[in-house]
């Protein structure tokens, strides 16, 4: 793939991190891992624009999605959950 040089300014700290990833063995280089974040990123707006879209083909069928459907689903989906944290039971409680 052609690459495109450029300049850019970053927060200290995210180059710092670059740095270590690069001393970790994470990265080729700092471009390498600038790249990968940058791609990164452009799949994460992918996947919201493509979220977007469903939602809004959802509620044009469907009607708005409202606080209260949100707070159902909640309530729906943690009624369901399986608890993978915690101790193990205790002999005779339910």
């Amino acid at each position: 793939m052609s690459k495109h040089r450029l300049s850019a300014s970053v927060d200290v700290e995210l180059f710092r991190a670059a740095e270590r990833a690069v001393e970790e063995g994470l990265a080729e280089n700092i471009s390498g891992w600038i790249n990968a974040a940058m791609r990164r990123q452009v799949e994460h707006d992918q996947r919201m624009r493509a979220l977007d879209e469903s939602l809004a083909t959802y509620e044009a069928d469907h009607g708005e999605i409202t606080a209260e459907d949100m707070e159902a689903a909640s309530k729906r989906a943690r009624s369901r959950a399986i608890v993978v944290r915690g101790g193990a039971p205790q002999l005779g409680s339910s």
